[in-house]
């Protein structure tokens, strides 16, 4: 059994570390270079970074974070927010990011994902999907649909189908937000989980809800997700990333102590 990934997400906003709940009332709450460092040396396997608010503010991304993040550690990083282009991808993994996250700018334009994997390989793109629940509808059979511009707007597309598509194009990973759950700390949406992991043979990280060890279990286990991304259990110190690793290592999921 492969081991199941613990993955801190920091959200910046303006080169601050920040976390709203719903994709709303964004509290700043520190320094993400600091925050980055202490997650990697207490056993991330990955970190994700997303600048929030660079596709709604039609900005790049602020490079000069990525780096100071990028030169304290040593694990995947991966990079999301205003990536709309090869050279947005270049620039960022020059930066010292591993991955690249496209979320909005996919939408707008999805052969980015195929030009990206082209360029740098499946296994650096990572599609970003940000999914509210809505009435199931012949526009959206799953009755999920995919939001863009930090949950502001609306597209029409079926989160399902995107998730085939992008993967058909070439995306090397998912990572899927449930904007319903995000902030919660009432478990992820494991409908929404396990419907695009199932779906789709690409790796798929479950995001938003986490608020106990044992909804990173459910995200993994019953979700079928191979990664569970955590923000406010950390963030607020309720747990340690040790601490939530043995957790789910006692319910029998496998989870790395040591590289």
């Amino acid at each position: 059994m492969l081991s199941k990934r613990v993955i801190p997400c920091l959200d910046v906003r303006n080169g601050v570390l920040t976390k709203g709940v719903k994709f709303e009332n964004n509290v700043d709450i520190g320094d993400p270079v600091e925050t980055a460092k202490r997650y990697y040396e207490q056993g991330a396997d990955e970190i994700v970074f997303y600048d929030i608010t660079a596709s709604s503010e039609g900005r790049g991304i602020f490079l000069d974070v990525v780096e100071r993040v990028a030169s304290e550690i040593f694990i995947p990083f991966s990079v999301g927010g205003g990536i709309n282009s090869v050279e947005d991808m270049r620039a960022v993994l020059m930066a010292g990011a591993e991955k690249v996250s496209v979320n909005s700018g996919a939408v707008k334009n999805p052969d980015i994902i195929s030009q990206g994997a082209a360029a740098f390989g499946s296994q650096c793109i990572v599609l970003g999907m940000d999914v509210k629940r809505v009435d199931k509808s012949e526009q959206i059979p799953s009755g999920f649909e995919v939001v863009i511009n930090g949950g502001r707007k609306f597209m029409g597309i079926d989160a399902l189908e995107w998730a085939k598509t992008c993967e058909s194009l070439g995306a090397g990973e998912i990572c899927l937000n449930s904007i319903d759950a995000d902030g919660t700390k009432d478990g992820y949406d494991l409908e929404l989980t396990k419907l695009i992991a199932t779906s789709v043979t690409v790796p798929v990280i479950a995001s938003g809800g986490a608020g106990h060890p044992d909804h990173m279990v459910e995200a993994v286990t019953e979700g079928r997700a191979t990664a569970a991304l955590i923000a406010s259990i950390v963030h607020y110190g309720e747990y340690t990333i040790p601490e939530l690793k043995e957790h789910m290592a006692s319910k029998g999921v496998k989870t790395r102590s040591t590289w």
